[in-house]
């Protein structure tokens, strides 16, 4: 019995727009909601949400029983990190900061078995294989394995082209909150300059064969898919909430 199939590491590699939601609260209900909204992922935060593996695992199954393919950022790009996203169940991982060729080589080497990488076999130990009741897995998992890295920096625009050619990587995501704030920007976001930065970006990793994606401001979504996004956070649950409840809150009736 082989790995599971990853349908988002397919739909991906075929150029299909791919719209989801970020993950921040760790609540299952809240998660399972998302699960039946109908978008095509949803992503747990493992970086700047309170997110451990037995939480992740729990994320995991949650979004398994709703049908929607999951995507788990881990909150770093250590081998061991990697190693733990991925025996909890994960399939398609995201990584952040990775500024170089190298450190995406080195995402991807942590995420498949030998020969190909170094990912420790934790067997009949790990949920990823069924604890045991897939033996196959080990076999056919690296096919599976759907890696995402994170453009967040200068010096991650300067060797854009080198990551997005590094075998393994699927595809590359621009964050913009950091990448505004490494290239000046902070305090002006919105300057057409910074957004002109990142549009010269994903024409760079689409002309590498590979899926660019971006989580922006929802009104620069469209301008985003046609510049050629097909990777798209249509937002995050946490700030949704926030924006829903304050808008009740402040109404009149």
């Amino acid at each position: 019995m082989p790995a599971p199939k990853n349908v988002l590491k397919q739909a991906m590699a075929e150029g299909r727009l791919l719209r989801g939601l970020w993950l921040a609260l760790g609540s299952e209900p809240v998660t399972e909601i998302a699960g039946r909204a109908g978008f095509d992922w949803c992503l747990v935060d493992g970086e700047h949400a309170p997110f451990d593996p037995a939480m992740i695992r729990r994320q995991l199954i949650t979004l398994e029983n709703t049908g929607t393919p999951a995507v788990v950022r881990a909150p770093g790009n250590q081998d061991w990190i990697l190693k733990q996203v991925l025996d909890v169940g994960a399939q398609t991982i995201m990584v952040p900061m990775v500024n170089s060729a190298e450190e995406a080589r080195a995402a991807v080497r942590a995420c498949l078995y030998p020969p190909e990488g170094i990912r420790g076999d934790g067997g009949y130990t790990m949920r990823a294989s069924g604890y045991g009741a897939v033996p196959g897995y080990a076999s056919s998992a690296n096919a599976e394995i759907c890696v995402i890295v994170q453009a967040e920096t200068r010096a991650a625009l300067d060797n854009l082209a080198e990551i997005a050619a590094v075998e393994g990587v699927d595809c590359v995501l621009f964050g913009p909150a950091d990448l505004a704030a490494d290239l000046g920007y902070r305090d002006n976001p919105t300057a057409p300059e910074f957004w002109e930065e990142i549009k010269r970006g994903i024409g760079v990793i689409r002309a590498a064969g590979k899926a660019a994606g971006i989580f922006a401001p929802p009104d620069r979504n469209a301008e985003m898919v046609a510049a050629g996004v097909t990777f798209l956070s249509l937002g995050a649950d946490a700030a949704l909430m926030t924006a829903t409840l304050g808008a009740l809150a402040r109404s009149e009736t």
